[in-house]
């Protein structure tokens, strides 16, 4: 339970024990198209539905798809021929694509539409004969799907440590971008000191940061400054959960967790822990978060006073490929009602 606020509260060092619950948190517009995706592919599809990688970087996600009859793999090798397969909400490079199409396989892309963006800027740049600079993290599902649209052009930076060791044809033709997922601060920096070896640097022509992972990050910075301890929801191949345990201990926290499940909390880090705050990744079901708060309930904590930094209503619509499935058998079904209908009026 959760009293909204809609602004900071200020903390008397004099109260009682305290939950701040940050707002916004959970799941972003891209994890709920991939996962509905799924959910939807398996109605009309029947099981098994196949899914190359996690769809999300969840593992009580991936769990529940898995119960429904989703099965997940890391290569499309593992697909039989002809099967549906879904691609996860991180993206995949065109060279996926052709095999998939080579094996005959039904492909649903659930790609998330700012990662697609940063795709067609990959694109773009390398059109122009641009050197792109990839911020992001080594063998992250999404570098490896952007890196794969213009593989020739672009090279992976993982840190302003990096820099140093960059070369590139010309130096006044030189681009960036980044993975979506990563902490805002740490990115910036990265991009200044690229900035500072190559000052015609061209940037995208929006923060490849996604909406909300800058939201997310946002929001913990602001229930983190006064909090003894940060409870962030998330699993830990979720490069946005990290990155919110990191951006939370910057921001003032005493210390920072992250946990799948309410279980996985220590009681050791409760010890002498008045302010408690949380939070969960952008691939976090908020079912993850009401446990985390019923664990602090049952020791003595109060309701969460909700911390407001943003509001969020965007909403991409399902992949076509499934939406056009899903009209056709719609259009049957209505089909066979009205049949049905006339045969019993004969």
């Amino acid at each position: 339970m959760t009293t909204d606020l809609g602004i900071p509260p200020v903390l008397d060092p004099a109260d009682a024990k305290s939950v701040l619950l940050a707002a916004p948190r959970g799941y972003c517009a891209g994890v709920d198209r991939a996962v509905i995706t799924v959910e939807k592919a398996l109605d009309l599809y029947g099981a098994p539905v196949y899914v190359r990688k996690e769809i999300v970087h969840n593992k009580h996600v991936v769990a529940t798809l898995q119960d429904r009859g989703a099965i997940f793999v890391e290569e499309l090798d593992e697909v039989p021929a002809g099967a549906t397969v879904v691609f996860s909400a991180h993206g995949v490079s065109p060279a996926v694509h052709a095999e998939a199409a080579e094996r005959s396989l039904k492909t649903i892309d659930a790609t998330c539409p700012l990662v697609t963006k940063v795709h067609h800027e990959a694109k773009r740049f390398a059109a122009d004969d641009y050197d792109i600079l990839l911020i992001g993290h080594a063998g992250h599902e999404e570098v490896e799907g952007t890196a794969g649209e213009a593989p020739e052009h672009i090279q992976l930076v993982e840190s302003p440590a990096d820099v140093a060791g960059i070369e590139v044809r010309d130096p006044a033709k030189v681009a960036w971008l980044s993975q979506t997922t990563l902490s805002v601060d740490e990115t910036m920096a990265t991009v200044r000191a690229i900035r500072e070896k190559f000052p015609l640097l061209l940037d995208p022509p929006s923060d490849d940061i996604c909406y909300a992972t800058q939201n997310r990050q946002l929001a913990v910075k602001e229930i983190a400054q006064d909090a003894d301890l940060v409870i962030v929801v998330g699993s830990r191949n979720s490069s946005n959960s990290v990155r919110l345990v990191e951006v939370a201990l910057e921001a003032g926290a005493k210390a920072s967790y992250l946990v799948d499940y309410a279980h996985e909390i220590d009681e050791a880090w409760l010890e002498g822990v008045t302010n408690v705050s949380v939070t969960s990744g952008a691939s976090v079901p908020e079912e993850l978060v009401e446990g985390v708060l019923a664990f602090l309930a049952e020791r003595g904590y109060p309701d969460a006073r909700a911390v407001q930094s943003a509001e969020e209503s965007l909403i991409f619509a399902l992949p076509p490929e499934l939406r056009r499935d899903i009209r056709a058998a719609q259009q049957a079904a209505q089909v066979a009602a009205n049949e049905s209908a006339g045969q019993e009026t004969r």
